[in-house]
């Protein structure tokens, strides 16, 4: 039974989805309908730069929005026809798209943020731009503004990295953008991130560094894209020069998918792949079919069993393998029951099955206990000893249990000097082979954090080398003291 399907969406998917979100705010369903108010860009007219960035289309990355020879409402009108044939009960938001839609004095915006305001069924307002082009003068007017509709500010990013911004021409840096971001949040205006995939020379690991970059960050939705090179742009002169590698449909499903893993999981997935104008299309051809791209993605993170925040903590790994290999009826045992969590993740798991607790603590133990009878749990028996003793308790289990698993370390908001020891830890997994099938597992949580856990986590290294014992080692962060877990089994 797989219990991590991500619980904000409506259709099954592993992660937030914009249609989710706007379901639950609006209680409707909510379309973006894009404009093109004939803003410029600083980065063409010499302001900040020329030539724009690299990558954007003549149209200023509005491929998509209305005619810009056409009054807003009437671009407004034309889309929100078709629109209403397939779902007439809906509600719009309009969607300043093309070139830097903040990029004009004060007056010029208020007509045209205000005109369409007043369309029938409007609620809100999404404006596309750049961090450094709102002025003081725009921001207050936005404060106002986000008091009355429902206000996002889309700010491109596209990388954390400098070395990647020169390249393609942003002409803007990274403290812009954050100081941006801190503004808009300041007056509690909502802020979504634009990042691309693939961009020339960027490595994967870079690509995530510009996910945890933006966790850090108090933001509410992101849209992640695939770079596409665009005919007559900076990028497809480059890429004729240089042939950069351009990114697979495998490379990229892989890479938006650990990005989702290691992505907040109160961020709103707006977009998570792009959407080119197939005229005007170089490279990757595999774009063009987009709704193919997004069942692959779905498809990658079912087969992980991942979801969207999946990286934060470590117990999530140890959750997705428990639902992988155990089964209702199986025999397992929690060998430090702490305050009760994993026991009582345990007993749900196995719910016709047994699970056993193991602590030297009478706290733990009592919280435990307390914890899994107010779940109303019976299919548990706690014993206050230590977990190298386990094969003395449980001696008509030998070889009939599927799971031992051990979270090391101290009990969480207890006494801090009582800690797991390696020699009684490697005693008790010692203790734990003997107790598993030859199918079964025994999974470690190890905390490196603490003086103590960093001697125990060097010492069962040291015990599993030697006796050439495989096992799995799993990080969901590169920080070295953070917890990881090691997965053994018989075979």
């Amino acid at each position: 039974m797989k219990k991590n399907i991500f619980k904000y969406t409506n259709s099954n998917k592993r992660y937030y989805t914009l249609d989710y979100f706007y379901k639950n705010k609006f209680n409707s369903k909510v379309f973006k309908v894009s404009l093109n108010a004939g803003f410029s860009c600083p980065n063409k007219d010499g302001k900040v730069g020329y030539g724009g960035c690299i990558y954007c289309s003549k149209l200023g990355s509005g491929d998509f929005a209305g005619d810009v020879l056409k009054p807003l409402e009437e671009q407004f009108d034309s889309i929100r026809d078709i629109i209403l044939r397939k779902w007439p009960n809906s509600k719009y938001i309009g969607y300043f798209q093309a070139n830097t839609n903040t990029y004009a004095d004060i007056d010029t915006l208020k007509d045209k943020y205000e005109r369409v305001l007043k369309i029938d069924g409007v609620i809100g307002l999404n404006i596309a731009t750049r961090p450094d082009s709102i002025s003081l003068e725009c921001y207050d007017y936005l404060e106002e503004l986000s008091k009355r509709t429902y206000l996002t500010i889309e700010l491109g990013l596209q990388t954390i990295h400098e070395s990647t911004s020169k390249l393609i021409n942003r002409c803007h840096d990274l403290d812009c953008f954050v100081s941006c971001v801190k503004e808009l949040r300041k007056r509690n205006i909502n802020v979504v991130v634009h990042i691309i995939n693939g961009l020339p020379y960027e490595t994967k690991e870079m690509m995530i560094e510009t996910i945890t970059f933006l966790n850090k960050l108090d933001i509410q939705g992101i849209k992640i894209h695939m770079l596409h090179i665009l005919k007559d742009t900076a990028l497809a002169n480059l890429y004729e020069k240089e042939k950069f590698h351009v990114l697979s449909k495998e490379e990229y499903v892989d890479i938006v998918c650990d990005q989702i893993e290691h992505l907040r999981e109160d961020i709103v997935i707006n977009r998570i792949t792009g959407d080119p104008n197939s005229d005007d299309l170089i490279e990757p051809s595999w774009l063009i079919k987009k709704f193919g791209v997004l069942n692959e993605i779905d498809k990658e993170l079912e087969r992980r069993n991942t979801y969207q925040g999946y990286r934060k903590t470590i117990l999530n790994y140890v959750h997705n393998l428990i639902d992988s290999y155990i089964k209702p009826n199986d025999i397992v045992i929690d060998a430090t029951t702490g305050n009760g969590n994993d026991t009582l993740y345990l007993s749900k798991t196995v719910s016709s099955g047994k699970v056993f607790g193991f602590d030297i603590q009478k706290s733990a133990i009592n919280n435990t206990k307390t914890l899994l009878d107010s779940n109303n749990c019976n299919n548990y028996e706690l014993i206050l000893s230590s977990h190298s003793n386990m094969t003395s308790y449980l001696s008509d289990y030998l070889g009939k249990v599927s799971l031992v698993l051990f979270n090391l370390g101290y009990l969480p908001s207890g006494d801090k000097t009582i800690t797991t020891k390696y020699e009684t830890t490697i005693k008790a997994i010692e203790e734990a082979f003997k107790l598993i099938h030859n199918m079964g597992m025994i999974l470690v949580v190890i905390y490196p954090g603490h003086d103590e856990g960093k001697i125990e986590s060097e010492k069962i290294h040291e015990y599993l080398n030697n006796n050439n014992i495989n096992y799995i080692e799993y990080h969901n962060t590169d920080n070295e003291i953070a917890p990881y877990l090691i997965e053994i089994k018989k075979k």
